[in-house]
């Protein structure tokens, strides 16, 4: 994984059908995960606000980058997908390789 140079440069995104509404994301990185009314984890943009529609990713802050990543990996739903936006390779999360 190379370094990361700016907001934008890795995104997440949250497929709401496999979250198991553990919240261990939101314990990890606060600021860009949270748990809704429904029970399930949701990404939020830069501004705080939850992103709700299927598939939508926020920018991850480089400062929160490990913390992300973790989560993505101890998701017992395997539902939290990081990606380099450049190319949208998936560098944490099911499908990473």
């Amino acid at each position: 994984m190379s370094a990361q140079t700016g907001n934008e440069d890795v995104q997440v995104w949250i497929e709401q059908d496999l979250c198991t509404g553990d919240g261990l994301c939101v314990q990890y990185a606060p600021e860009v995960f949270e748990l809704d009314i429904d029970g399930l984890a949701y990404v939020k943009d830069t501004a705080g606000e939850l992103l709700q529609s299927p598939g939508e990713r926020t920018a991850v802050p480089p400062r929160l980058l490990l913390e992300v990543i973790d989560s993505a990996k101890e998701c017992p739903g395997d539902c939290i997908h990081v990606v380099r936006r450049a190319d949208d390779v998936e560098i944490a999360g099911p499908d990473a390789a």
